[in-house]
């Protein structure tokens, strides 16, 4: 049976990276994979468990298909190593940290991936950006701008839009409150596949 690929994105600053790190214990336990980013910086940078890598070796292994996938967002370029077709044609699930404006084209490769839209109350997001410090206040307008055309309506729980059925998950609260809503979603959606 091939397993599922979990399409976990939401603007930065969401939570994306804490949710994946508290989450990662119980969804190994039931067989879940995680997939390693790899992105154009230096992993020190980047606050999550990713591969840092200079444009020029990106684009080696871009051309040498080392990617399931990968594109191009403010500024870097992002791939998902290709193993995850091994871990999912294996029946196992992966998770992975996507973007938002590369669902259209990742779900044409996967058809059935669960996309997980993280969002935050426009207010908290402000703060973590800010906290960050590693934008311009400008900048961090621009993304939250573009985070506000992602925002589901009326902040149900699913959505469908023109990228098809997306699961919103609020990170607004507490961490463990999400933890428990992403598996609690995971389950139930299993039971529906």
């Amino acid at each position: 049976m091939q397993g599922r690929l979990i399409y976990l994105m939401g603007p930065s600053g969401s939570g994306k990276d804490s949710l994946l790190q508290a989450a990662r214990v119980p969804l190994e336990a039931h067989g879940c994979r995680f997939a390693r980013r790899v992105i154009t910086r230096s992993a020190e940078s980047v606050g999550e468990d990713a591969l840092g890598l200079s444009l020029a070796e990106f684009e080696r292994l871009e051309g040498e298909g080392g990617f399931a996938l990968s594109w191009r967002a403010n500024g870097l370029a992002y791939g998902i190593p290709r193993e995850i077709d091994d871990w999912l044609a294996s029946g196992q699930d992966v998770l992975i940290n996507g973007s938002r404006g590369h669902l259209e084209i990742a779900r044409q490769r996967y058809s059935d991936l669960l996309a997980i839209l993280l969002q935050v109350d426009e207010a908290v997001l402000r703060q973590r950006l800010l906290a960050r410090g590693r934008e311009t206040p400008e900048q961090i307008e621009q993304r939250l701008a573009r985070s506000r055309s992602f925002t589901a309506v009326g902040g149900a729980s699913a959505v469908t839009g023109t990228q098809g059925h997306i699961f919103v998950l609020d990170n607004s609260g507490p961490l463990q409150q999400s933890v428990t809503r992403l598996l609690q979603l995971l389950d139930e959606t299993r039971r529906c596949a």
